[in-house]
């Protein structure tokens, strides 16, 4: 990118809000060059703006000074990385016009290839015990599976998942709502500076810049373009993690969420988003399920193997039809298993060669052993 082209994206981030669609339009229709231009006083009114809008827009870029942005930004280890760039992301040309107009990224790595095989952690900032945990044991998965985790940096869910990626020895990209330069919030800079150092710090936000509750709302659409799919680990109905959710499915991502207690508010959002279309995941295997490539398949999830299971069909009718606390006849059980005398007879004896039943006389009854293995008490039949 020209030396010129690089001042005037500088200059329009610090004179365009993120998400800006309008600002995205004209860009997109007139070029970086000439929205800058007719910006910083040198042309017509662009389109579709009021007067009170464009007399704003024209204070802003009174103030801007892209020069003093990029020598911030050197000065703390952080570059710039636009649209057309080696690095640039190109799944976030999905965004459309809402699409950053550049990223300010502070760490070595590579975003654009990170990007590929990343996944969005999001959830709740005020998470429980059990929400932490969650965050953690999923993050560390997908650290372990070479799945680069993403999050928002904040407390609760988001600080959970990268300080479970990074105790995995994995990658993770942390996405501010404020300039990369100065972390917030303010109790997670040592955690944002170990991402730095171990990982990606990005935002759209000039170095310096300040975070505000809709920068907050608008940096989610990020969140949810960069990776594969997003995940959401305990959200509350009014939670910004619902709005990565729902962008993700917007632009076609697979959208997940660990279910909770029914009781607790704090799963309330993520049990609703399940119930429009998120799929409900547990680990990070089922997570990769979803986003990694074919084949990538969770294990199938069974409970113990018990004795029982390993017993023809045949003899566990038998052992169904066995009353708990009394010898019965084989012409009874007989009856009770759906099948002949002559079966019974032949499948009580190989039942009590494994010592699940037991002759009395005439009759048959379970063993002791066998009541505790088949779930029965002395109350039962």
């Amino acid at each position: 990118m020209s030396g010129d082209a690089l001042h005037d994206r500088v200059f329009l981030t610090r004179v365009l809000e993120p998400g800006d669609e309008t600002g995205g339009r004209w860009v997109r229709e007139l070029g970086v060059g000439e929205v800058a231009r007719r910006l910083r006083g040198g042309g017509a009114v662009l389109p579709g703006v009021s007067g009170k809008r464009w007399a704003g827009l024209r204070a802003r870029a009174g103030n801007a000074e892209p020069g003093r942005d990029l020598a911030a930004a050197r000065a703390a280890g952080v570059r710039f990385v636009a649209p057309g760039d080696g690095e640039w992301p190109r799944q976030l040309e999905d965004l459309g016009d809402a699409r950053p107009l550049g990223l300010w990224v502070r760490g070595r790595s590579s975003l654009r290839i990170w990007a590929l095989k990343s996944v969005a952690v999001v959830g709740a900032r005020a998470c429980t015990e059990y929400g932490a945990q969650v965050a953690v044991g999923l993050a560390a998965g997908l650290a372990e599976r070479g799945w680069v985790v993403v999050s928002g940096g904040a407390y609760g869910v988001d600080g959970a998942a990268h300080r479970g990626a990074l105790s995995a020895g994995g990658a993770t990209v942390a996405v501010l709502a404020c300039g990369v330069d100065r972390p917030y919030p303010r109790g997670h800079t040592e955690l944002i500076s170990r991402i730095a150092e171990q990982g990606l710090v990005v935002g759209e936000l000039p170095p310096g810049d300040h975070p505000t509750p809709s920068r907050f709302v608008l940096r989610n659409r990020v969140i949810a373009a960069l990776t594969r799919g997003t995940v959401v680990v305990e959200a509350a109905y009014r939670s910004g993690s619902l709005v990565t959710a729902r962008a993700a499915r917007r632009l076609g991502r697979p959208t997940m969420g660990v279910p909770g207690p029914v009781t607790s508010a704090l799963s309330a959002g993520v049990h609703e988003l399940l119930r429009e279309d998120a799929v409900v995941v547990t680990d990070a295997a089922e997570v990769v399920e979803l986003v990694g490539a074919m084949g990538e398949l969770a294990p199938e999830r069974r409970g113990p193997v018990l004795p029982r299971d390993l017993l023809a069909p045949g003899a566990r009718r038998i052992l169904a039809a066995l009353p708990a606390r009394e010898a019965t006849a084989v012409a009874e059980i007989a009856r009770g298993a759906q099948t002949t005398p002559d079966d019974t007879v032949a499948r009580l004896y190989e039942l009590r060669a494994l010592g699940y039943v037991e002759r009395h006389g005439d009759g048959w009854k379970l063993t002791r052993q066998a009541m505790v293995s088949v779930g029965r008490g002395p109350g039962d039949r």
